[in-house]
């Protein structure tokens, strides 16, 4: 099972001298996937575990606080799928100010070799590090003391490269299958679901509410969904309106995901929501019962979608 290593000053013993993959991983999507495959044969050879060190938040939040949200996974997504993948520790470094600040030389000396006391290092070819970015490959392998592999970006179709920006580039334009087809999954929002106004409970159909946080925003509207609730091992299938309520208007776009046969309260708990199809953009009604009528020919709507794809 996958350790999270939110502390790199108190790394234990059996993480240390590791097979260590070093990258954003926003996403994990079959380029980052296929990486991690050869790192995984790299640590079976060496008779070492196998470790991803990635950046928390965001080192492109960091620097541009004021971006528009972009992120197609967070923390626990990104350990649930690495562990599935077969790492066994996953180094969550938080990237601040001092982090920013070290030298390409400090990164290997201060965060690889004395903090993680790592044996090899595995990195795609144009890995970038250290203040200013100014640590290459070549540095890393002529200073390092460790191994250090290198990889060229793999490529989906003979010609353009999975990339996490070809994904985002996807999902703005509502292409769910496409972007699925990089990432080896459907993507998915996995946040906490919060109090509402209740107005769907009054109209006949109650909401799981999420606030859309720093995940990416998807195209404002109606989509057939999966949902998977905390604690639950099956997936459930319903609708969701992502958007701003044009009614009611709120500033923040948020999930609203009406379950199909459930009604129970889940305030609290992460829901995964697998937007599978996007079925129309969001639309003002002139009153509640028009709203309603709506609603339900979206869940006959999304159900025959859902019912004739796969999960």
């Amino acid at each position: 099972m996958i350790k999270l290593h939110n502390n790199l000053e108190e790394i234990p013993d059996d993480a240390r001298g590791s097979v260590c993959v070093i990258g954003n991983f926003d996403g994990l999507h079959l380029g980052h996937q296929a990486l991690l495959r050869q790192a995984a044969d790299i640590a079976r050879i060496q008779n070492a575990p196998l470790s991803v060190l990635t950046f928390e938040p965001h080192p492109r939040e960091f620097f541009q606080p004021d971006t528009e949200p972009f992120r197609l996974t967070l923390l626990p997504a990104k350990q649930r799928i690495l562990g599935s993948l077969g790492v066994a520790h996953l180094f969550a470094a938080e990237f601040n100010a001092q982090l920013a600040a070290l030298t390409a030389e400090d990164f290997i000396e201060k965060v690889l070799k004395n903090q993680l006391g790592v044996r090899h290092v595995m990195v795609g070819r144009d890995f970038a590090f250290g203040r200013g970015r100014a640590g290459n490959v070549e540095q890393l392998r002529r200073i390092a003391g460790f191994g250090v592999t290198a990889i060229d970006p793999v490529t989906c179709d003979g010609e353009e490269t999975y990339s996490s920006t070809r994904v985002r580039g996807l999902l703005r334009a509502g292409k769910l299958d496409d972007a699925a087809a990089l990432l080896g999954r459907r993507w998915e929002i996995d946040m906490p679901v919060v109090h509402g106004d209740k107005r769907g409970r009054e109209l006949g159909y109650p909401t799981a509410n999420q606030q859309a946080g720093r995940y990416l925003r998807l195209p404002l509207g109606i989509y057939a969904v999966r949902v998977l609730i905390e604690g639950e091992t099956v997936w459930r299938e319903g609708v969701a309106n992502f958007g701003i309520r044009p009614m009611f208007r709120i500033t923040q776009p948020i999930f609203e995901t009406y379950i199909f046969d459930f009604d129970s309260e889940i305030y609290g708990k992460n829901l995964r929501v697998q937007p599978v199809k996007f079925l129309r953009p969001e639309q003002e009604f002139k009153g509640l019962e028009a709203l309603s009528a709506q609603i339900k020919q979206d869940c006959h709507a999304a159900a025959a979608v859902l019912k004739s794809t796969s999960l």
